[in-house]
Order: structure tokens, then C-alpha cells, then sequence
């Protein structure tokens, strides 16, 4: 295996910003470095400049206020999402998707922001993510701005970052009360493959109706999206069979799969229909179990 020409480890953001100006397109940025070395092994180009963010201490953290919400560093390590305290109480549906990334060991070296600069799909923290109504924050050479994560995504393997741009945290807003969710997944072999299909839903509840509905789909469209008009067909009703049946059938038309090795595309959109049903229904469940 080949090794990038330069090799950098900077120790803060203005450090790393800096090469990332100098260097450009030449550099490659690696956090938890699972994702590149994945990379590597398919015979993908070695950059002529690696910078590991890896040394930016400042970047590693869970902090969570009752004002405004969770904010986690995007250095922080899949398994330091899954099993935070906070996040398991609060946020429990990005808990639940962090836990089902890839292996133990995978999940111990992963971060979440390499999760989600890497741009997979597939990525099962990204769904959770867009119910969840996240922002994330960006460092560049003229300061820093917050967009929604939905804006982050533009296609298979793209951000918005630009030259000279990192992610440095991911900040979720508190839950509305009775707001329950969940994320499923269909994976070709049992444990830690890529999702065929990963499907996150959240659900705010007023006594029996459904006040606000999110829908988020992976692996069955150029980057992770909302199902906008299956939340549609929700809000301000009761969920009854019928209409469960409906809004998966609607989710699954809003998909835009293709056939790969992990699955075709018919069999992905008859998946999204199936989860997202799931889902939905569990996050009631979880809502009227929590109020009796």
C-alpha cells in the first residue's frame, strides 16, 4: 500500500483550516480514519496530502443544556455517541443508530462527523440526524456558520464543505414532550453490513394525534433525504392501519433506489414501505405506553 506524499496531524482548527487552504484538493482529511482505510482497500487514489484531525482534543465532546439542546463534537467516537447517557435519555433514536454502525471495533475508532463526511447513503447516523432536526457547524477561512443537515449532504461521497472547510460539531435542538422515534435497517447478512435500507421516524404526539411526523430514508437515493410527503399524510390525524399502510406505500414512492450488489431497486422501495410502517407504529407504541 502506497503513503500519501505529506502527512499532518494539526492540534487545532485554525491549524487545520490553514493546510486544508494550502493543500486543497491534494489533501485528504481523515477523523477516525475507518472509512479511508475501507477506501484504500478498493483501490482507491492515495492522496498527495493526508491531515488526521485526529489530535484536535477540542472537537472530542457530548455537552448537553436544558435551554439549548445537545451539541456533540465531531470528533466524537461512535461509541461514545451510542452509549452517552445524555444521548440514550434525550435523543435516543441517534443512540440506537450509532449502535448499529459497523462492527465494535469499528464503532470504537469511527466518529461521527467521519460518518457523515464520508457521505455514504448509507450513513445510519444521517437519517436519525434529519428527524432529529439537526444543525451542523462549519469552520472555514472567513468563520463559522450553521446550516441544517440536510443542506450538508449534495451527493454520493459530497458535502458542501469547500477548501479549507471542517465540520466541527453536530447540535440537535430539545424534543418536543411526547416525541418518541426509532431506527430500522435491513442489512444483507445479520450484524454490521451496510443498510439496504435504513429508515428513521420520529412522531410528536397530542393525546391521540399525531401533532408533527418525520420521516428519513438512507441507501435508496443520491444522499440521505426526508419522505416530506409521507410526513404529510400524518400530521394532525390518528394513526390507524389504513393510514400506516398508506404513508409507507407514499415513503416508498418517494425513494429513488438503484440496483447494486446489496439489492435491487424494487425490493428496496417494498423495504422502505416496510420500515417505515414499522417505525411509525413503534414510536406511537412508545408515545402511549409513556402517557398512560
Amino acid at each position: 500500500m502506497m503513503t500519501p506524499v505529506e502527512y499532518f496531524a494539526p492540534k487545532s482548527i485554525e491549524e487545520a483550516i490553514s493546510l486544508l487552504s494550502q493543500y486543497g484538493k491534494k489533501a485528504k482529511v481523515v477523523s477516525g480514519g475507518t472509512d479511508f482505510l475501507m477506501q484504500l482497500k478498493h483501490g482507491a487514489a492515495v492522496p498527495e496530502c493526508l491531515i488526521s484531525l485526529g489530535g484536535i482534543h477540542e472537537l472530542d465532546f457530548i455537552k448537553y443544556d436544558e435551554m439549548c439542546g445537545l451539541r456533540v463534537g465531531a470528533l466524537t467516537t461512535i461509541v461514545n455517541v451510542a452509549n452517552s447517557s445524555w444521548i440514550r435519555r434525550k435523543f435516543s433514536i441517534l443512540a440506537q443508530a450509532a449502535g448499529m454502525l459497523g462492527t465494535p471495533a469499528v464503532r470504537n475508532q469511527a466518529t461521527i462527523g467521519g460518518n457523515l463526511c464520508n457521505a455514504a447513503p448509507s450513513a445510519d447516523t444521517a437519517p436519525a440526524l434529519l428527524v432529529l432536526g439537526a444543525t451542523v457547524k462549519i469552520a472555514g477561512v472567513e468563520g463559522e456558520r450553521v446550516l441544517p443537515i440536510e443542506d450538508f449532504f449534495t451527493g454520493p461521497g459530497l458535502t458542501i464543505l469547500g477548501d479549507g472547510h471542517i465540520l466541527t460539531e453536530i447540535q440537535i435542538p430539545n424534543l418536543q414532550p411526547h416525541s418518541r422515534g426509532g431506527y430500522l435497517k435491513q442489512t444483507r447478512r445479520q450484524g454490521s453490513d451496510l443498510a439496504v435500507v435504513g429508515v428513521a421516524a420520529l412522531v410528536v404526539m397530542e393525546g391521540e394525534i399525531l401533532k408533527d411526523v418525520r420521516i428519513a430514508l438512507g441507501a435508496v437515493a443520491p444522499t440521505p433525504i426526508r419522505a416530506k410527503k409521507a410526513e404529510g399524510m400524518l400530521r394532525g390525524k390518528k394513526l390507524d392501519a389504513k393510514l400506516v399502510e398508506e404513508t409507507g406505500q407514499a415513503a416508498s414512492y418517494e425513494s429513488m433506489p438503484i440496483d447494486d450488489l446489496r439489492g435491487s431497486a424494487d425490493y428496496r422501495r417494498r423495504l422502505v414501505a416496510v420500515l417505515t410502517k414499522r417505525a411509525l407504529s413503534h414510536a406511537v407504541q412508545q408515545v402511549e405506553s409513556e402517557v398512560r
